[in-house]
């Protein structure tokens, strides 16, 4: 419960901060880059809530 608490806040800030940043600078490739990073982090987020407790990949 403690990591989906704190994963869920974690990428609530980085989302939050990436998200300035490319209001910000509206540059076609670093709006990829963000959205390819931020579905990374997503991806793995996910899977690390799937794997048993103390489980490696």
């Amino acid at each position: 419960m403690t990591n989906l608490i704190t994963g869920i806040i974690g990428l609530a800030l980085v989302m939050l901060f990436l998200g300035f940043m490319v209001v910000w600078v509206k540059a076609i490739p670093l709006i990829v880059i963000v959205v390819g990073v931020m579905t990374l982090a997503v991806i793995d987020f996910v899977q690390s809530l799937r794997a048993p407790n103390g489980a490696r990949r």
